[in-house]
């Protein structure tokens, strides 16, 4: 089965989702991903990443979602991604 989105948890561990409709996240879907409210990292035109809006000081740092984010020039050098993370196509967000 293929998945279309990236689940990225804080420990490192990276697992394969697709919404429940089968085409875009729901709301709901996202903010249960990141357990808060959602925020937006553009990581290129077609690919984001979906954070945890208040998760700085909150929730354990996620050194891959960082990693990641900063090698696509995503955010600033001394900033971080904290809590889960969801990397898809930024069409899958509506």
């Amino acid at each position: 089965m293929r998945h279309d989105a990236i689940l990225i948890k804080t420990d490192g561990r990276m697992t394969g989702v697709r919404p429940a409709n089968g085409g875009d996240f729901s709301l709901e879907e996202l903010q249960g991903f990141v357990e808060g409210l959602i925020d937006i990292v553009e990581l290129s035109p077609n690919v984001i990443m979906v954070v945890n809006e208040e998760g700085k000081g909150v929730l354990e740092p996620n050194p891959t979602a960082t990693v990641l984010a900063k090698a696509r020039g995503a955010i600033f050098p001394h900033d971080y991604i904290a809590g889960n993370a969801l990397m898809c196509p930024s069409n899958m967000v509506k």
